[in-house]
């Protein structure tokens, strides 16, 4: 069984949104394919298959999560320390063509959100990072062609 790095903050999320399906979405969907099914007719009741179909999708989610907290490997990123980019580092890279400069943190898959800066480990750019240190040029293939980033900083906090 693979382990899957995450950050504290990340473990804890999971854990919140695992309790909020098990003790608020999966009754709530019980609740509601009950007063789907009291109109009578299941066959021809959109309701009652739309409830059979949100609870599917709940069920699954929560299999999902069980499997990914029983396997995390919780990394407490405030006690790594180095030069060098590894998971959890909160790293600035500039972007070689237009000189932007942008932050990212390093974070399990579960955890990325790269609208909040957050990048998958298992990400092209990420996997570029890993193991590079400051002023390090990172070239990365990109949908949109080769990028050239240079590493800025490097931190764990």
């Amino acid at each position: 069984m693979n382990k899957i790095p995450m950050t504290a903050n990340g473990y804890e999320n999971l854990q919140t949104e695992l309790k909020k399906l098990l003790n608020e979405d999966r009754p709530n969907i019980i609740e509601a394919i009950a007063e789907a099914r009291s109109h009578g007719d299941l066959s021809e009741n959109a309701e009652y298959q739309y409830a059979k179909e949100q609870q599917s999708l709940i069920e699954g989610k929560i299999v999902d999560l069980e499997s990914a907290i029983s396997r995390a490997e919780v990394i407490d990123v405030k006690s790594l320390e180095g030069d060098d980019i590894k998971f959890g580092a909160t790293i600035e890279i500039e972007d070689d063509d237009n000189k932007e400069i942008v932050t990212y943190q390093i974070v399990g898959e579960y955890e990325s959100d790269i609208k909040n800066n957050k990048l998958s480990v298992s990400s092209p750019l990420a996997r570029g990072l890993i193991n590079k240190s400051v002023d390090d040029i990172v070239e990365i293939s990109s949908p949109k062609g080769q990028k050239s980033y240079i590493i800025k900083s490097v931190k764990y906090i």
